[in-house]
C-alpha cells in the first residue's frame, strides 16, 4: 500500500464533499495512482453509499470506489479548512459535519476490509484524529498513520 506526503491534502477547501472528493481524487490522478475514470467513479458512490462517519471528537468520512478504478494501492487523507457535511454511512438521510476524509484506492476488495478495521480504531482515538487535523508537518502525520495501520501500510510498498 502507497503512503506518503504527496497523499496527505491540508487545509482543503469546497463547498461540499463534491467538492472535497473531486481535489482528493484527482491528485490520486495525477500521482499516477488511479485512473481518470476514478475520480467520477468516487463521487457517484458517494451519491449512493454514503461514507460519513461520526466519529468522537471530530467526523471523519472514509469514501472508495471500485478497484478498476485504480492502479495501485494507495491511502490519500484529506484535512479539511472547514468541515463540510457528508451522508452519514448507512443512513443518507442524516449528515455529519466532516474534518478529516480518508480516501482508499483499493486494488482488491480483500484487501479493504482489513484496511477498514484498522482505520476504525484510529476512529475510535480522539487524540489520533485531533493529532491529525493539528498536525503542521506532514511527515509526522504520515509517520503517525503508519504506526497506527501497520502492518498493512508501509510507505512505498
Amino acid at each position: 500500500m502507497y503512503f506518503d506526503e504527496t497523499l496527505i491534502l491540508r487545509d482543503i477547501e469546497g463547498e461540499s464533499n463534491e467538492d472535497i472528493l473531486k481535489i482528493m481524487a484527482s491528485n490520486l490522478f495525477e500521482q499516477g495512482i488511479v485512473k481518470e475514470s476514478y475520480i467520477d467513479a468516487i463521487i457517484e458512490r458517494e451519491k449512493n453509499y454514503a461514507t460519513g462517519l461520526p466519529t468522537m471528537g471530530m467526523s471523519v468520512a472514509i469514501p472508495h470506489t471500485d478497484i478498476e478504478h485504480v492502479n495501485k494501492k494507495a491511502i490519500s487523507v484529506g484535512i479539511l479548512k472547514n468541515t463540510v457535511d457528508f451522508g452519514i454511512m448507512g443512513d443518507d438521510s442524516e449528515t455529519t459535519p466532516v474534518k478529516l476524509v480518508f480516501m482508499l484506492a483499493m486494488d482488491q476488495s480483500h484487501s479493504q476490509l482489513e484496511l477498514l478495521q484498522r482505520l476504525m480504531q484510529i476512529f475510535q482515538n480522539v487524540e489520533t484524529l485531533e493529532t491529525i487535523a493539528n498536525e503542521g508537518s506532514k511527515t509526522k502525520i504520515k509517520d503517525l498513520l503508519l504506526n497506527q495501520l501497520n502492518p498493512s501500510l508501509k510507505g512505498g510498498e
